[in-house]
């Protein structure tokens, strides 16, 4: 179960540039829940991912994971725990490395290192069966640099690594986003096998409200730093995208109020 408490973040306090990403989030993530998050550019649906992650520390609040208070562990230590794949299919993996070598690393994940070779003819066996799995017709291009295939590809390879060793949490960081629309709809049908299949805990940024509507077992929209809005349950299931659109032109209206209201209020003391 993640647990995340009360989370801020500001990024260059004090400064012209100062963004304040995340305003005292709190958000509960069962075992075996899906979560997606929505939320217009700068809403921190990503920063909140990070936070998780551990690619920086957050200014106040806490993160548990399973119980267990990770707020201040590094991205390494965490990354035991947490499986990720980003928007950018050249991320998450070495790109002068093998596939085969990749899974391998992959394979290791949260275990002890030793001086052993890393890969032996079981383990070639099965990253051969679940690399075949993935109907990419990759089990025949396991010595191939991972950096020489498609965006699309890569993209699969690392979901693969990711839930290698089933991961306590999968962050799914709108991981479709840089793909063409076919391609994307293969990758995406690949995350809800693995995710079924494993019965996986899982938290993912989207932009898509297809994605949004048709996957998980929860919505969370962010605005501003802060979570304004949850669906669940039969409300969930009833969604669809025009209703995620309706909603967000409700918060631009109110943006639009409130700057209005502003506006008006700067003008009394002029």
């Amino acid at each position: 179960m993640l647990e995340v408490r009360d989370v801020e973040k500001t990024f260059h306090p004090g400064t012209a540039d100062e963004v304040c990403a995340l305003r005292g989030v709190t958000l509960s993530v069962p075992d075996g829940s899906f979560v997606v998050v929505i939320g217009t550019n700068g809403s921190g649906k990503s920063t909140l991912l990070n936070a998780v992650a551990g690619t920086f520390l957050p200014d106040a609040g806490s993160i548990r994971l399973d119980g267990e208070d990770v707020t201040r562990w590094p991205e390494d230590r965490r990354a035991r725990k947490v499986g990720r794949v980003f928007q950018g299919p050249f991320s998450g993996t070495a790109p002068t490395m093998t596939i085969a070598e990749n899974l391998a690393l992959a394979a290791r994940r949260g275990k002890a290192r030793g001086l052993g070779p890393a890969l032996t003819r079981g383990l070639r066996r099965e990253i051969r069966e679940r690399v075949a799995a993935l109907g990419m017709g990759l089990e025949d291009r396991l010595e191939n640099e991972i950096g020489t295939l498609s965006g699309g590809q890569r993209q699969a390879l690392t979901l693969l690594m990711a839930t290698w060793v089933k991961p306590r949490l999968l962050l799914l960081d709108e991981h479709t986003a840089a793909l063409d629309p076919k391609t994307a709809e293969q990758v995406i049908r690949l995350t809800k096998t693995a995710v079924e299949e494993g019965r996986l805990t899982t938290l993912m940024v989207t932009h898509s409200m297809a994605q949004a509507v048709h996957f998980g077992d929860r919505l969370v929209m962010m605005h501003r730093g802060k979570v304004i809005h949850e669906v669940a349950g039969e409300e969930k299931r009833g969604l669809r995208p025009e209703d995620l659109l309706a909603r967000f032109e409700e918060v631009r209206r109110s943006d639009r109020l409130d700057a209005a209201a502003a506006g008006l209020l700067r003008s009394f003391y002029v």
